[in-house]
């Protein structure tokens, strides 16, 4: 039987909507995840991870929202795919997945 793991997070990001735009395929690069779907109007992305032994990849779905000139609204959904035989090894990778998404892109956006 399989089901899907989820996880979501909303991040208030103290930087404008074009610049981190501009550097989440650059972060998906540095993952080694692959960018499905991508518009550049509505600033929504989908990205396949890697999966791992005894797990399976997540599609993870970026939206980035204006709040004002210098901060960004980041919403981000994440889901995995589990059967009864991977739950127990996949336990937190979709968070994991999520917060290694995260901490790459406030490496290169901090790098700036």
């Amino acid at each position: 039987m399989a089901y899907l793991r989820e996880d979501k997070e909303n991040i208030e990001v103290s930087y404008p909507i074009k610049a981190i735009w501009d550097t989440i395929p650059k972060a998906v690069a540095n993952l080694g995840w692959e960018i499905q779907k991508q518009d550049d109007n509505t600033h929504h992305v989908e990205i396949k991870t890697k999966g791992a032994f005894l797990s399976y990849g997540s599609m993870m779905k970026i939206d980035l929202t204006p709040i004002n000139e210098k901060t960004t609204k980041m919403s981000i959904s994440a889901e995995t795919p589990v059967t009864t035989i991977t739950s127990m090894a996949d336990y937190g990778r979709t968070k994991e997945r999520v917060d290694a998404f995260v901490g790459t892109l406030a490496k290169l956006m901090n790098a700036k």
